[in-house]
């Protein structure tokens, strides 16, 4: 048959929509008032509410081992567990779902490196979905499951990273949620479009995978800021200032010097140089508390504070002394916070500012991320940050994937609900290069078999130093086509409806994984 013929009978390719990842409409959290997302996990459902991680790829959720008999007899609410079978639930029971396929026990090490982040967690296989029953949330089985009984993490966490995770053979990594979700079709590309919500301002968290709303930002506004690529940190930035106005010392520059930090969403504090976190103390009257790390603000300070009602703005640039730069603002209600059990027993004003003891240690955390917006498109190398600004209603924009062919199909979930595809995605994507990380998992077993201990801790049983990297060169993922992420490769963007997709920050990147050495 004729080439013309067999192109012409060709079906074009079908692009799928970004899927709005919609809120619970709950703030909660033990360390602030943070806006959560519906899963559901194994069969039949058991449903819990999260936290989104910018950095994991994977999804945690309590275990019923994780509230022990002296909690609060609300426990499992605290930690997001909805009620199960018409009944409270204190946390993710493996035996009662007919999907869950047990892999080992295994110490967790996303947020191993801050203090007060460390624990256990059981792995698994389990069927998960996206918002509650029935509302059109994409679910998909065999998804990496980790219960999680330490209170370090009170609420569990859904990873956005593309990450793979490995146990025991270096011959079978799995892919991340967001990588399956891809390969099946179901988003457009690895990419997505977050803000953390503010409670303060009754706004909730705004997440779509595979696209961004531009809604939540001011598109007239967005920054021409381009970053360099780190190839340590998911989402890396250069704070090169940190300065306060209405501050009980006035306007006052907090950060020293420019310092090299990430965006992780996982955790809530600001984790900066104890220089820096000394000019706070004094600026905004914080009492540190040994015990906990903490910083905590007494009554009488808070009443002050609010009445000045401070405002912080954040300069970040792509290297930490001059260069372009965007400053994000944050009013004094961002930090206005509370802690609560099991870090203290009762509510306690504190401002989620940490000290880093290294610059290994360099977070900014979910308080930035509820006045920022930010648009992270894995498959280019790239993401965004912008200041947040509701506007309405809701437009979403898809990001095609770098495999996409110009001009080769459509939209294939029903009316295009607004989607602007004309809107040049180059002038939204304008800063920095963030590379596909291949997070060094170090999961090391604690044991084989046995329960939790009375605070999801793992008792008995050896640590061993997580063994050399080596390198990621291949996500393998059952179905064609696979996604796959060369060490050391390039990818380059290609063209959006005609529209050229800006080339941003763009150098190789190496992707290494960590094995996970048995018991």
């Amino acid at each position: 048959m004729p080439l013309d013929k067999v192109l012409q009978k060709r079906k074009p390719e079908s692009i799928p929509i970004p899927f709005d990842f919609s809120p619970s409409g709950i703030f909660e959290g033990n360390d602030g008032s943070w806006s959560t997302f519906i899963i559901r996990v194994g069969t039949p459902a058991q449903t819990f509410r999260v936290l989104i991680s910018t950095t994991g790829q994977e999804t945690w959720i309590p275990l019923v081992d994780g509230c022990a008999d002296f909690d609060p007899s609300n426990c499992g609410s605290l930690r997001g567990v909805q009620d199960f079978q018409n009944a409270p639930s204190r946390g993710f029971r493996t035996n009662i779902s007919s999907t869950w396929e047990l892999v080992n026990l295994y110490n967790l090490a996303l947020e191993d490196h801050l203090d007060g982040y460390t624990g256990a967690g059981l792995y698994g296989f389990d069927t998960v979905g996206l918002q509650i029953q029935n509302s059109g949330g994409l679910t998909l089985n065999h998804s990496i499951v980790t219960g999680i009984g330490t209170k370090h993490f009170m609420l569990g966490v859904f990873g956005l990273s593309p990450g793979t995770t490995n146990f025991d053979d270096f011959n079978d990594p799995q892919p991340s949620f967001m990588v399956s979700l891809k390969n099946q079709s179901l988003i457009p590309s690895l990419s997505y479009g977050y803000h953390a919500g503010a409670s303060y301002s009754n706004v909730p968290a705004s997440l779509v995978l595979g696209g961004y709303d531009t809604s939540q930002f001011d598109v007239s506004k967005v920054s021409s800021v381009r970053f360099n690529m780190n190839d340590s940190y998911t989402l890396p930035v250069a704070l090169q200032v940190i300065q306060a106005s209405g501050t009980l010392n006035g306007v006052v520059t907090l950060l020293p010097e420019g310092i090299m930090t990430t965006i992780d969403s996982t955790i809530p504090e600001i984790w900066l140089p104890i220089a820096a976190c000394e000019k706070f103390e004094r600026s905004f009257g914080l009492q540190m508390d040994n015990s906990t790390g903490r910083y905590l603000v007494n009554d009488t300070i808070h009443a002050k504070l609010k009445e000045l009602n401070p405002v912080l703005t954040f300069k970040l640039g792509n290297q930490t002394h001059g260069g372009e730069t965007l400053n994000i603002v944050l009013p004094y209600s961002a930090f206005d916070l509370q802690v609560n059990y099991p870090i203290y027993p009762n509510a306690t004003n504190y401002f989620p500012l940490r000290r880093a003891m290294n610059d290994t240690q360099y977070v900014i955390g979910r308080t930035f991320l509820q006045e920022a917006y930010i648009i992270v498109d894995y498959e280019r190398k790239n993401f965004s940050i912008s200041q947040r600004a509701s506007k309405g209603t809701p437009t979403y924009v898809p990001i095609l994937s770098t495999s996409h062919r110009a001009g080769s199909g459509g939209l294939n979930r029903g009316s295009k609900i607004g989607i602007a595809i004309g809107v040049a995605l180059g002038s939204l994507l304008l800063l920095a290069g963030a590379a596909v990380w291949y997070w060094r998992r170090s999961k090391r077993p604690v044991r084989t078999t046995g329960e939790l201990g009375e605070h999801g801790e793992a008792s008995g049983g050896g640590e061993t130093e997580p063994k050399a990297a080596e390198n990621m060169t291949e996500m393998s993922s059952p179905g064609a086509p696979v996604w796959e992420f060369p060490g050391s490769s390039t990818i380059r963007p290609e063209e959006l409806d005609g529209q050229p997709v800006l080339e941003i920050g763009e150098r190789e990147v190496r992707q290494s994984r960590a094995e996970l050495p048995g018991s």
